[in-house]
């Protein structure tokens, strides 16, 4: 019913700009750091790794195509989404709940201000907005982090490196990568903003709204990642 009443606000006017800019800048731009340390070091360790078994079978050539797949297809947008469900989800579910606690949400319905589309329609559609282009600055990080773990024990020029991650990729390995990170956005977005829209009066549904949302949107990443993949591999075969 939350999620039917969401599509029923977002089509609806007014619409508040205003507050999905400021949104955007807080989901955003304030999650760029942490998630670009993230892929960095995503495409380092994953590099440092992998090449051990690769030299084992003479396949060290191989090591850019293999991480930029990995990379692209599934590691990037799955930690990214993780990431940005333990901080975007987190923050939306307590700030909310705060409100609720201490009857914001109350007050704005009184001097006829509409709450849910102020409060949840911009959150979730800056989450759904945002988190793909976060990911895609995650995937790009995480190469250049994979070219840096290249040249630690050997020497790649950045040009060669280039050339044999965009030879193994296709658009397949992109375009149902970067669609279902649409719906993880979404997913974090709505579940942070229903466990805060709903949460109990007192200190204590705060934590917990906060706690829970960051642990079912954290789920549901997995889930809609493992639909994805099914649908993908059927248009695959």
């Amino acid at each position: 019913m939350f999620t039917l009443r969401f599509f029923k606000e977002v089509f609806h006017p007014p619409y508040e700009f205003k507050e999905l800019t400021k949104q955007s800048f807080l989901i955003g731009y304030k999650s760029f750091p942490l998630v670009a340390t993230t892929g960095f070091i995503i495409g380092l360790v994953l590099t440092i790794q992998s090449r051990p078994t690769l030299a084992k079978f003479g396949a060290d050539s191989w090591l850019p195509a293999m991480v930029a797949v990995s990379i692209i297809r599934e590691i990037g947008p799955v930690i990214t989404a993780l990431i940005f469900a333990g901080k975007v989800g987190s923050g939306i579910g307590a700030e909310l709940a705060s409100m609720n606690v201490t009857e914001q949400i109350d007050a704005m319905q009184v001097s006829w201000t509409n709450p849910f589309k102020y409060l949840v329609v911009t959150r979730v559609v800056s989450a759904t907005l945002m988190l793909p282009l976060l990911v895609v600055f995650s995937d790009a990080i995480g190469l250049f982090g994979s070219y840096v773990g290249v040249n630690l024990r050997g020497d790649v020029s950045a040009h060669l490196y280039l050339s044999q991650i965009f030879q193994s990729l296709e658009y397949k390995d992109f375009i149902p990568a970067f669609i279902k990170t649409f719906f993880f956005g979404f997913a974090v977005g709505l579940i942070g903003c229903f466990e805060g829209y709903n949460s109990n009066k007192g200190t204590e549904g705060v934590g917990k709204a906060a706690n829970t949302a960051v642990v079912f949107a954290s789920l549901m990443v997995f889930i809609i990642d493992m639909i994805a993949v099914q649908i993908t591999s059927l248009f695959q075969y």
